[in-house]
């Protein structure tokens, strides 16, 4: 079969032969329809992840969408290794299968799916988020971050602040259900200023898709500016602005900060799939939307390090 061979470390795949995977117990085979190109697809197949198994060669692709050999679709993760899901074929644990609804088409369900269980997850999981509650996504310009928005304003924020550096993708934050946007681009003191004064007026959840330089000073905000007996959970889920923030111990001492990750590792597996559920189910009547880019995974070549961050690059087969 043709898939995204990735041969030896440092290096990128390539679309070429690998022997079809063999059904084995416990097990689906899969016909693949769609994959996304992911973060964390990316990093792992670059053996940077932090969940990299570092054996060559192996096929890329952590999740995917596809018919089991009874027709029904399905969303499937962390397939078997080295079968990764951007191949005509993958495997994965039957309990990784999440049937689809069918109001969601194969290359919406594999664009929406790590981006939504992100903010799903780390609000439902994580944060313990509760209906009327106000959540800061910090880098929500991306399509992780916008689809964040959606996600919390669909489980019943009251009040959401959205924050980024593209001034046009701020701007249509509105429209996806921000009361708020915050521009990272200005000067730190203004920054600064705009960050305590919505702490002043009281955040409930921080979703941190950024980290970095923007979340030391999110966290110091906090510190700073939030009520006496108002708790902030900062949930931190992605690190394209750094992958190490200095924070001065006292900002953890000053104020009722609850510090904690989400992602593969900090939320059990079946809860992350019922995370996914629960985007799939509700990308239909929350109108969930992102931008997709399908393409053919013959051309990975010219998309594997070209990725749009406003538009999820999906391969099919």
């Amino acid at each position: 079969m043709k898939a995204a061979v990735v041969k030896a470390p440092g290096t990128g795949p390539a679309y070429a032969d690998f022997d079809k995977p063999v059904p084995i117990a416990g097990h689906r085979l899969i016909e693949v329809t769609a994959s996304a190109l992911s973060h964390v697809t990316r990093s792992k197949a670059s053996g940077s992840h932090y969940s990299s198994v570092g054996k060559f060669p192996f096929v890329a692709g952590v999740d995917g969408t596809g018919r089991l050999e009874d027709g029904r679709r399905v969303y499937f993760f962390k397939p078997q290794d080295p079968f990764g899901s951007m191949a005509e074929y993958s495997i994965a644990p039957e309990a990784n299968c999440v049937l689809l609804p069918d109001a969601i088409d194969d290359v919406t369900a594999a664009a929406i799916a790590i981006p939504g269980m992100s903010s799903w997850a780390a609000l439902v999981e994580r944060a313990r988020f509760v209906k009327g509650e106000t959540v800061l996504v910090n880098g929500a310009t991306g399509s992780s971050g916008r689809l964040a928005v959606q996600v919390a304003k669909w489980l019943g924020a009251r009040k959401i602040i959205a924050t980024g550096r593209r001034t046009d993708a701020l701007a249509s934050l509105k429209s996806a259900g921000a009361d708020v946007t915050i521009s990272l681009a200005q000067d730190e003191g203004a920054l600064n200023g705009a960050f305590e004064s919505q702490f002043r007026e009281g955040v409930d959840v921080v979703l941190d898709y950024l980290w970095g330089a923007t979340a030391r000073s999110l966290l110091i905000a906090a510190a700073k500016a939030s009520p006496d007996d108002h708790p902030v959970r900062f949930i931190q889920i992605g690190s394209i602005g750094g992958a190490e923030i200095p924070l001065p111990s006292a900002v953890l001492r000053a104020a009722a900060i609850t510090l904690l990750g989400s992602g593969i590792g900090s939320v059990p597996l079946p809860r992350l799939l019922n995370a996914m559920l629960g985007v799939f189910e509700a990308a239909a009547p929350a109108g969930l939307q992102i931008a997709t880019h399908a393409v053919p995974l013959a051309d990975l070549g010219a998309h594997w390090d070209n990725a749009d961050s406003l538009r999820r690059t999906v391969f099919i087969p």
